[in-house]
């Protein structure tokens, strides 16, 4: 067997999940991001998702990093928690992750930076929930449309 058709053992940096490089593998850095903007957009702490589904915080973290993947049972019960079907998690993840798995055999997996996407980042979060707290639908619509006006002009920057 060669060197290249050799499993990845299960080692520290390179162990199940990880790429050649030992990073973590894009698609549990994706499956972690996706689960650190739905308790954002609920408006949870670290700390109490941990709570209802039995970790500390520290935990939730490293799954929301992607530095530690999420099981199956684990990824139910987030699911549950978080009030979002299983697949919400896999949504959104883009080309150039998908399939890109160490099980894929594919080694030039590109850094996934999740928080370099402005959809990603607290501010954005943050301004998504301030919006759907607001309880007129009128005026949350005139609010709407008067950043999509503010938004139209800012690309002359």
């Amino acid at each position: 067997m060669s060197k290249e058709d050799r499993p990845i053992r299960n080692r520290r940096g390179h162990g199940r999940g990880r790429t050649q490089d030992g990073k973590p593998n894009p698609i549990d850095v994706h499956v972690g991001m996706r689960v650190r903007l739905r308790r954002t957009l609920m408006g949870m702490s670290q700390e109490k998702l941990g709570e209802l589904i039995g970790l500390t915080f520290q935990q939730v973290q490293k799954y929301e990093r992607g530095a530690n993947r999420v099981g199956a049972s684990r990824l139910y019960d987030l699911s549950r928690v978080l009030e979002v079907p299983v697949g919400f998690f896999f949504d959104d993840m883009p080309d150039e992750i998908t399939g890109r798995s160490p099980a894929s055999g594919v080694t030039d997996t590109p850094d996934y930076k999740p928080d370099e996407d402005e959809m990603h980042k607290r501010e954005t979060l943050e301004l998504v929930r301030a919006y759907y707290r607001i309880s007129d639908p009128r005026l949350r619509r005139n609010l709407f449309d008067l950043m999509k006006s503010l938004g139209d002009g800012s690309d002359a920057d």
